[in-house]
């Protein structure tokens, strides 16, 4: 199974952020992708190799352009201001105020965001520009006859909509490289989701389309981020309708009751016919992971490659949570050795 991976995500590193009302070091941190390269290597995996630049293109393809044009100069616009440390939003158009995207950057960042937890740095677009490039250089073995190849992405991108980001995430990998199969001659395509966090960013864009179906098994909204997105109830609207698949679970749901989440969505992407298996690879599922509250062990991850693989189609993993960082490597691959073990 090939690798794409890319040192450009080190530029990706913010400074802290806020949890139960202290300022900590970022649980997205650059040793998350050291230690999956890390295991990808110890466990002979497969070649590890360098993206190819695809340009901005296929990105515009989901991403709006003033979403864009924001990503790429908030930086410089921001120090120009004499500011030096990490550029973070304070306002957000909530409920009862008017989504206006207004002129001046403190308020575009906050009309392009939904959280406090994507902070921009020096070095974030550039980050996250590469990290989608992984995407589509390992996007491109699948359209050219591989069975599977790992994006070792990061920042991650689930949670990243359209024209907002959030979550750590700023563009959303798993659903350009979607688009990038459909603009290739695939008529359906499927996405899962196995992050323990909802994938809100990737809901959203594929929301009213019927040629891409969308499943997310995650902990459930009513207790866990992202909090307004991911119930059952949420299946689509318009041409949509039926193509998006929300599995909530309860908080420290294990293999059986995670297996059997899994079942279901393998069984819908097999019925709704896809030609093609996009997987946002989250392994905060993990018991001991800091931020979340579900119960897989190691051994579960290769049960989950396996049964992805049972689908018997092209699959694509495309890396994003995963909090405990000593165990990241170990549980990421596991997946993929399972898939390709089977």
């Amino acid at each position: 199974m090939l690798t794409f991976y890319s040192d450009d995500h080190r530029l990706h590193h913010a400074q802290g952020e806020m949890l139960n009302g202290e300022l900590q070091p970022c649980f997205e941190m650059p040793a998350r992708a050291d230690h999956v390269l890390a295991r990808v290597r110890q466990q002979g995996l497969g070649e590890v190799r360098e993206p190819l630049d695809f340009g901005m293109a296929p990105i515009a393809r989901i991403h709006t352009g003033d979403y864009l044009e924001f990503l790429q100069k908030a930086w410089a616009g921001w120090a120009a201001q004499g500011n030096t440390a990490d550029f973070l939003p304070g306002v957000f158009p909530a409920r009862h105020l008017r989504a206006k995207r207004p002129d001046d950057l403190y308020g575009q960042y906050g009309f392009h965001s939904f959280d406090c937890f994507a902070p921009i740095t020096a070095g974030t677009w550039q980050a996250v520009y590469t990290s989608t490039q992984v995407a589509l250089s390992a996007q491109q073995q699948l359209a050219q006859g591989a069975r599977t190849a790992f994006a070792l992405c990061r920042p991650p991108g689930h949670h990243a909509s359209s024209d907002v980001m959030g979550g750590y995430c700023y563009l959303n990998n798993a659903a350009i490289c979607a688009q990038a199969f459909l603009d290739q001659g695939a008529q359906r395509v499927a996405i899962l989701d196995v992050d323990y966090h909802h994938g809100n960013g990737t809901q959203s864009i594929f929301y009213g389309r019927d040629d891409v179906l969308v499943a997310n098994i995650h902990g459930s909204p009513s207790f866990e981020y992202p909090h307004f997105l991911g119930y059952a109830d949420e299946t689509g609207e318009g041409a949509g309708l039926g193509c998006n698949l929300n599995l909530p679970l309860a908080a420290g749901s294990a293999w059986d009751v995670w297996g059997a989440a899994l079942e279901t969505a393998c069984q819908r992407i097999a019925a709704y016919g896809a030609e093609v298996i996009v997987v946002s690879l989250g392994v905060d599922t993990y018991m001991n992971d800091p931020i979340s509250q579900f119960k897989l062990d190691s051994p579960d991850y290769l049960r989950m490659g396996q049964r992805i693989a049972a689908l018997g189609k092209p699959t694509l993993f495309v890396m994003e949570g995963g909090y405990a960082v000593a165990e990241i490597g170990i549980n990421a691959v596991n997946v993929l050795e399972g898939f390709q073990g089977a």
